[in-house]
């Protein structure tokens, strides 16, 4: 399946998520580690083989997830995945999860921004890098850092769908791109 398929099939539950994690006390956190290990543990190759298996029933799916995870899930989690193995929607976790943590970050006017870099960024520089992406975006910028040699030099910034690439590699692939 496509991706913008599984995102379409995958977005009312994670909105359903996302609606029981609002009524629940502290239900933002709790609700996203659930999703984050249910995601975790349905992408593991060993796992993923399993609950792949067609002698397994919607229900032995479910079960093997909550066994599995114990009590890492609340009741309400339980009954989530309950929920996705009746309509056959346990291989959507991933996909869940992730819409799940745009929907919280939207809420917590929050953004996570990763940034790979030729060369280590100082924490000078991560607080400069930061304070001008919370000016720009106008959220609370929540910085991942990671040395990526083959940039050669300069950085490039990501942030949900927008990439800002001001590396020597991608200055140089620009230029090729217009002599071509």
């Amino acid at each position: 399946m496509a991706e913008a398929e599984l995102a379409t099939i995958a977005r009312p539950y994670a909105r359903a998520a996302f609606s029981c994690a609002l009524d629940a006390e502290e239900g933002l956190q709790k609700w996203s580690r659930m999703l984050g290990l249910l995601a975790a543990v349905s992408s593991e190759p060993v796992m993923s083989a399993c609950l792949d298996n067609p002698v397994l029933s919607a229900t032995d799916e479910a079960a093997l997830l909550i066994d599995f995870l114990d009590e890492e899930l609340d009741q309400a989690g339980q009954n989530f995945v309950m929920a996705l193995s009746d309509y056959d929607r346990i291989a959507l976790l991933p996909s869940i999860a992730e819409l799940f943590e745009l929907l919280k970050a939207n809420h917590e006017k929050t953004m996570d921004v990763k940034i790979s870099s030729a060369f280590e960024v100082s924490e000078e520089q991560q607080t400069i890098i930061s304070a001008a992406l919370t000016r720009k975006l106008q959220r609370e910028v929540v910085l991942e850092t990671e040395l990526e040699t083959e940039l050669l030099g300069g950085i490039v910034v990501r942030a949900e769908d927008t990439v800002i690439d001001d590396s020597v590699r991608g200055k140089l692939q620009k230029l090729a791109g217009l002599l071509n």
